[in-house]
């Protein structure tokens, strides 16, 4: 196999396994904390809300753009590392 086949396939893999985190942070989040702990979590306030209504109305929002930020961050450092990133003019 060629090296920049296996340089892509490398890329590729971490990519998933970042990808895989960041979703599995997001359910638990949006799934786990606001559905199935709701009423664990609803002993809690937040800014005056049940933390288990919080988590099932805004907390898996503001995750997930946390996490869209984060996995940029990611792809950015992993285009750099194998040699991917954009080329300014």
């Amino acid at each position: 196999m060629s090296k920049d086949k296996e340089n892509a396939k490398a890329y590729w893999k971490e990519n998933l396994r970042y990808l895989t985190i960041l979703l599995v942070i997001w359910f638990v989040v949006s799934y786990v904390l606001g559905i199935l702990f709701r009423e664990e979590l609803n002993q809690f306030k937040l800014g005056g809300f049940k933390l288990g209504f919080w988590f099932a109305q805004q907390g898996s929002i503001y995750v997930f753009c946390i996490l869209i930020f984060v996995y940029v961050r990611l792809m950015n450092k992993l285009d750099k590392k194998y040699g991917y990133e954009e080329k300014e003019d």
